[in-house]
């Protein structure tokens, strides 16, 4: 059985920030009682949120049942535009990193977004081979630390570590029993990760120094 990393999207692998902003907001021009037009800023504070977490923050004015309708035609929209404009933007390194270590390791996506989105990222940079499995609160109805735990456990509970940007990633992680690490040049911070990753391509290098241990 290989080991396992298992990753974060958002903040990870890619940054959709500014394509998120700019599809939300025409979805919020419809909507004026939905409040301000995003941000950048609001919307790297609400990644690796859940859909109902950015609902209450984003909308508190609103009731549950009208927030989530809205952001239902957020994230519909939000999948037409990324795969319209090539989606997010790539950290440096990532795929030919990912390409190097799913030959020694099992890799996954766990991240905290709605069914539909991953899979993005998988078509438009050919990733379906590098990754085991995914798994998304969309799918399974999960949150990430489930999720994570799911994971593994399918995968017959392989050695793992999670590799994510925000002390979410982080509490995800000790819940699911793994170690964490924080990919530092993301949109987040952590509280006391195992380790930290300041450039994607150093990853492999710090599978085999965690891995070791």
């Amino acid at each position: 059985m290989k080991d396992a990393i298992l990753f974060d999207l958002d903040g990870t692998l890619w940054d959709s920030v500014e394509g998120c902003v700019h599809a939300w907001n025409e979805v919020l021009a419809r909507h004026p009682e939905a409040g301000d037009p995003l941000t950048p800023e609001r919307m790297c504070a609400y990644m690796g949120k859940t859909t109902q977490q950015i609902a209450r923050l984003m909308m508190p004015t609103l009731t549950e049942e009208q927030s989530l309708a809205i952001m239902d035609e957020c994230s519909a929209h939000e999948h037409e535009f990324l795969r319209a404009h090539g989606g997010g933007r790539l950290y440096d390194g990532v795929l030919k990193t990912l390409d190097a270590l799913h030959r020694d390791y099992d890799l996954f996506i766990i991240s905290n977004c709605e069914s539909g989105y991953i899979e993005i990222f998988l078509d438009l940079n050919d990733a379906w081979p590098l990754f085991s499995g995914r798994a998304c609160p969309g799918d399974t109805g999960l949150l990430k630390g489930d999720n994570i735990r799911l994971v593994l456990e399918n995968a017959g509970h392989p050695r793992a570590f999670y590799l994510g940007d925000t002390d979410g990633d982080e509490r995800a992680a000790r819940q699911a029993g793994i170690p964490f690490v924080h990919a530092a040049y993301g949109f987040g911070s952590a509280i006391s990760p195992d380790a930290v990753l300041e450039r994607f391509c150093d990853l492999p290098r710090l599978a085999r120094a965690l891995f070791s241990r």
